[in-house]
């Protein structure tokens, strides 16, 4: 049977401190914890007597602290020792609950934010260039032993990665190719130049658009599922029981992936490619009547296959770039399901990242060469 919560106030003739009785527990220690604390702020110094106090939860204890003020002196209670340990225990808790609460000024939060991303980022740069080297080293032990490669995930995954995504590739640079024919053919009539509508589509669409459309889906689908693969891998201990098998993770996830995505992407930038000329062919031909004979012929003599060779060199850099993310992102998971969330997420931007760092740096490139 629960006894309520009650106390007496000091009397100058019969006590001199607030005597508490009845069980301090749960829901009914609100509305008599206020209480005793308005009491106890009245008569400054007051001591408290636990002595009647049947039971006591951390919500009495709580109410308990209050009454004696923002810093609680003990030394001003008396009563059972389990009462007086739980309102220990419960003191030193608040207080560092408090502390932990205030934390640093905003100075100096910024400047740990600063130091920390600072950090963050040499950490990931070391790592980046440690995953870089282990997988160059497979890669020249599978290569000068072609028994090693495994056929069977290199083909899975290309087919994963390439034909699979070829129907999402074609259809965005067909709209992609036709919103930069609107553009240059409503930009280029100010100046009644709509005929080099084609030199502005075929320039954007084979030396740039073409690769970079393609890179970027590779980076939201691939990347991402290199890093859920490999990092629901990591999780159920898979990779762990590899390792104890002696197989190399690196030889048998890493490398058939980054091999796949070295076949395909070049495939898959000529199909883009085609697909974008051909959604800007057809929007010279329904806004200014150039039929698609006249758009290849001025295509080939004006702009050429240079541009189209330009962006098939970017596509093995940014094939090993997107594989190479993904699965370090996988590797890098953790065995819970928040940190595969992260890595995923993490994976897909720092390929896109990456993909729009290359193609800048290409560009640098070509325009020192006159290319």
């Amino acid at each position: 049977m629960e006894l309520t919560p009650a106390f007496t106030t000091p009397d100058a003739e019969k006590a001199d401190a607030f005597r508490l009785t009845g069980d301090w527990c749960g829901a009914p220690v609100q509305a008599v914890g206020e209480s005793l604390i308005s009491g106890a702020r009245g008569v400054p110094g007051s001591r408290l007597d636990l002595s009647g106090v049947r039971r006591m939860d951390i919500a009495g204890a709580l109410a308990i602290l209050r009454a004696l003020g923002a810093e609680p002196d003990l030394e001003r209670v008396t009563g059972r020792d389990d009462h007086l340990r739980l309102l220990g225990m419960v003191a030193r808790a608040d207080a560092a609950r408090l502390k932990k609460r205030g934390g640093p000024g905003p100075v100096r939060a910024f400047l740990e934010r600063i130091g920390r991303g600072v950090a963050s980022v040499a950490e990931e740069t070391y790592g980046t260039l440690a995953f870089a080297g282990r997988l160059m080293v497979v890669s020249l032990r599978t290569l000068a032993d072609p028994r090693r490669i495994r056929w069977a995930p290199c083909v899975s995954m290309a087919e994963r990665a390439g034909l699979d995504a070829l129907p999402i590739v074609v259809v965005t640079t067909f709209f992609i190719g036709a919103v930069v024919g609107l553009l240059g053919v409503n930009t280029l009539r100010q100046f009644g130049a709509e005929v080099f509508a084609v030199e502005l589509i075929g320039i954007a669409v084979t030396r740039e658009f073409g690769i970079v459309i393609t890179a970027v889906l590779l980076a939201g689908r691939s990347a991402s599922a290199f890093a859920a693969e490999i990092g629901s891998m990591k999780m159920t201990q898979e990779v762990d029981a590899m390792k104890v098998m002696g197989v190399d993770p690196f030889e048998a996830l890493v490398f058939p992936r980054v091999a796949a995505l070295l076949l395909t992407i070049p495939l898959l930038t000529f199909a883009a490619t085609v697909a974008g000329l051909m959604g800007g062919a057809l929007v010279t031909w329904s806004m200014l009547g150039l039929g698609p004979a006249f758009f290849m012929t001025r295509l080939v003599e004006s702009v050429g296959d240079t541009h189209f060779w330009i962006a098939l060199s970017k596509a093995p850099v940014m094939a090993i770039a997107i594989a190479g993310i993904g699965c370090r992102q996988g590797m890098l998971v953790e065995g819970d399901v928040l940190s595969l969330g992260r890595r995923v997420t993490a994976a897909v931007v720092q390929a896109i990242f990456a993909i729009i760092l290359i193609d800048a740096i290409f560009a640098l490139v070509y325009m020192e060469l006159d290319l």
